[in-house]
């Protein structure tokens, strides 16, 4: 009976492991520029499950599921909105606790509270990682 191919739980694990080191290079420039006037924390979007399926085409076709897009009319850009600057997966955080008298919005707590939360999803993901490659090789050690 043939298997259909689909996304691998490797593959799984090194795409999450990226967004997972980005997010952490992000956490870590907004510590960074926490004293900086003006300066807007950032964050890292997380990928969409639907990007994994139409890389591999879902059952039935391909993946329908669609993450909505903003794109800047020319209305839009004569009231002064600008795209934004940085990397296409990195945007302003809108998820902050409180802003400071000279505009700056990272606060040391929330980004710290972040970071922890990194580096336990990214121990999760080793430890997947680990217990996959003892599978396989569990598996090739009794195949042959």
């Amino acid at each position: 009976m043939p298997t259909t191919p689909g996304p691998s739980l490797l593959a799984g694990i090194t795409r999450e492991m990226k967004h997972l080191a980005d997010r952490q290079r992000v956490i870590a420039q907004n510590i960074a520029n926490s004293e900086t006037a003006g300066y807007k924390a950032r964050e890292v979007t997380t990928p969409d499950f639907a990007d994994l399926l139409a890389q591999h085409g879902s059952a039935g076709g391909r993946a329908r599921i669609a993450r909505p897009q903003v794109a800047i009319t020319s209305g839009m850009a004569a009231l002064g909105t600008r795209p934004m600057r940085h990397g296409g997966n990195v945007v302003i955080d809108t998820d902050i606790s409180e802003t400071k008298p000279d505009g700056n919005s990272v606060t040391l707590e929330d980004q710290l509270l972040k970071m922890g939360k990194v580096q336990a999803d990214f121990a999760t993901m080793t430890n997947l990682y680990r217990k996959q490659q003892a599978l396989l090789k569990t598996a090739l050690s009794r195949g042959g």
